[in-house]
């Protein structure tokens, strides 16, 4: 993994259908999924070619329906899982569920941003480096972008939470300022105030592809449904916003239509 304690080292689905969320995935983005093996628990790995780039698991049945709506976490590094999830705190957040073990993994939090945006802290218990890929690559996570409840609150936290910094900020009119945000000096993914219509502030993940309307195509054909896009952004890049059959959103990246 990364020692560095900025960066989205790992990514996983909350579903209520495994089964049928993984013949979506593997037709939508190419991932191959395989059982993990993992004790006691159901928990499937995503795989982008020979390297994993995630894991999907079954909503848990002892929570409220509103804790256990499909959707995805990212995880971010963390040198001690306890001393950030207490900066967390201090920094306006909150703790949703307290820092645990997974056996033989590592230690993780779930942590909410001050308008509820939520994500994990993780330190797992290996310090190798992940296999670094080229950006665009086809299967791994191309971008994050936070719908946050207030743009500059949510910026004073993840900044001075994780070290993050500014890129190119651009104004999209109505819709507020699009605030890219960089780790280790390199894009990472961009920040906007939520429109009205998200009823919470959320964190969105991209997912390659080779090319963006054959990925829509792949979406619909399968029963997911396209809530924007396909279209080209700042840059080049060509993105549509999605959510799967069981209701997790999610959105696809491709360098060409």
């Amino acid at each position: 993994m990364t020692k560095h304690p900025s960066n989205f080292i790992w990514y996983d689905l909350m579903t209520t259908d495994i089964a049928a969320a993984s013949a979506f995935y593997a037709d939508v983005v190419g991932w191959k999924i395989t059982d993990a093996g993992m004790p006691g628990m159901s928990y499937s790995i995503l795989k982008a070619g020979a390297i994993d780039v995630g894991g999907m698991m079954a909503a848990p049945t002892d929570m409220p329906a509103s804790e256990t709506h499909p959707h995805w976490n990212g995880h971010i590094y963390v040198s001690d899982v306890d001393a950030y999830s207490k900066r967390a705190v201090k920094a306006g957040g909150r703790i949703d569920r307290e820092p645990a073990d997974i056996p033989g993994i590592g230690r993780f939090c779930v942590i909410a941003d001050p308008h509820g945006a939520k994500f994990i802290m993780f330190k797992p218990n290996i310090s190798e480096a992940r296999t670094k890929v080229a950006d665009g690559t086809q299967g791994h996570i191309g971008w994050r972008e936070l719908y946050a409840g207030n743009l500059n609150e949510a910026w004073d936290f993840y900044s001075g939470l994780f070290g993050w910094t500014k890129g190119t900020s651009m104004d999209m009119g109505a819709m507020g300022i699009y605030q890219l945000f960089q780790i280790e000096g390199k894009d990472a993914g961009g920040m906007m105030k939520k429109m009205d219509s998200r009823p919470v502030a959320t964190w969105g993940y991209y997912f390659n592809v080779s090319g963006i309307d054959a990925g829509a195509a792949r979406i619909t054909k399968t029963g997911g449904k396209i809530s924007i896009g396909p279209h080209q952004v700042p840059g080049g890049r060509w993105i549509v916003n999605a959510t799967d059959p069981q209701g997790a959103s999610f959105s696809l990246l491709s360098e060409v239509k």
